[in-house]
């Protein structure tokens, strides 16, 4: 009869281990931001603040978010960003600017006095994930120097391919991440010119 149990347990054991959840990932957009760009040379220090960044609803959670048909898409419950979508894109873009143009976000604090200071907004109108194809950000951004009217409103397309993993899925959105992240950067750089042109 203890056999017997001993038998059942056991097979009851492996049973739970065969159906265990697989564990969760968590994935930052930031990661590696530093790396992904280079350094645009900017003549004197520059300072920006860039304000929180929308995001579709669709997309903002924590779970990543896949299509995976014309108009379906699912959300990936063991595939998480390690922040809100919102804060992983404004931190990714937040710290691509600072390694672009080698500047000082001074959002929510205080710049030199009398430094010219660039503000910045961002509206992602589309963040697309598609395993297997490709990474699509998509954003319209604005430029103004503090304490001025002239704005210099752009929009930038970053598409990246996707070949595997849900690893290379982000890697891909870090890359489309850089691009826009160099597009701003050069929008200040043109402001700052006073050209209204953007990159």
């Amino acid at each position: 009869m203890k056999l017997i149990l001993t038998v059942l347990l056991s097979a009851a054991a492996l049973a739970g281990c065969a159906h265990s959840t697989p564990p969760e990932r968590f994935y930052s957009l930031s990661a590696g931001m530093s790396a992904a760009v280079a350094p645009v040379a900017a003549k004197a220090p520059l300072y920006f603040e860039l304000a929180a960044v929308s995001v579709p609803q669709q997309v903002n959670r924590s779970q990543l978010v896949v299509t995976v048909g014309e108009g379906r898409v699912e959300l990936l419950e063991q595939q998480r960003w390690a922040a809100p979508l919102s804060s992983e894109i404004g931190q990714a873009l937040s710290l691509g600017i600072t390694t672009e143009l080698g500047a000082v976000d001074v959002y929510r604090t205080a710049a030199p006095d009398a430094a010219p200071v660039y503000r910045i907004s961002a509206s992602v109108q589309r963040f697309e994930s598609a395993p297997g194809k490709s990474a699509l950000v998509d954003a319209v951004w604005s430029v103004r120097r503090a304490g001025q009217t002239k704005v210099l409103a752009c929009r930038t397309v970053a598409e990246e391919p996707v070949t595997g993993s849900y690893d290379e899925l982000v890697a891909s959105h870090r890359r489309a991440m850089a691009r826009l992240s160099a597009a701003v950067a050069k929008g200040v750089l043109a402001l700052a010119a006073g050209s209204n042109a953007c990159p």
